[in-house]
């Protein structure tokens, strides 16, 4: 005796997908210079805290600096690609629930039947 096993996978994931890789094309292009930069001042107010002010430039405070800008990109970048793939899988079922309406309207059977 076999048992089969199916997969669901959710309805508007590739829609979803796309819309993360638009989120993050767009935070390359909108993006990524101001976070580096806010990233960068936030290691070095951390530094300032941690090390005290003046800032002096050693290899910890430098570090705290780069752990800033990179903590800050991945955390933008992450919103960007979030908020994409929510904004296409919410385009997906509006024009997806569009195009199913009227087929049913018309008779004929839409997107996934």
């Amino acid at each position: 005796m076999t048992t089969t096993t199916t997969t669901t996978t959710p309805k508007y994931k590739s829609i979803a997908l796309v819309g993360a890789g638009v989120g993050l094309v767009a935070f390359l292009a909108v993006g990524l210079l101001p976070t580096i930069v806010y990233g960068g001042y936030a290691g070095v107010i951390l530094a300032g805290a941690l090390a005290g002010t003046p800032v002096e430039a050693s290899f910890a405070v430098r570090a705290l600096i780069v752990a800033g800008m990179v903590l800050g990109v991945t955390l933008v970048a992450a919103m960007f690609a979030a908020a994409g793939a929510a904004a296409g899988t919410a385009i997906g079922a509006l024009t997806g629930g569009a195009s199913r309406r009227a087929g049913e309207a018309a008779g004929t059977k839409g997107h996934g039947a």
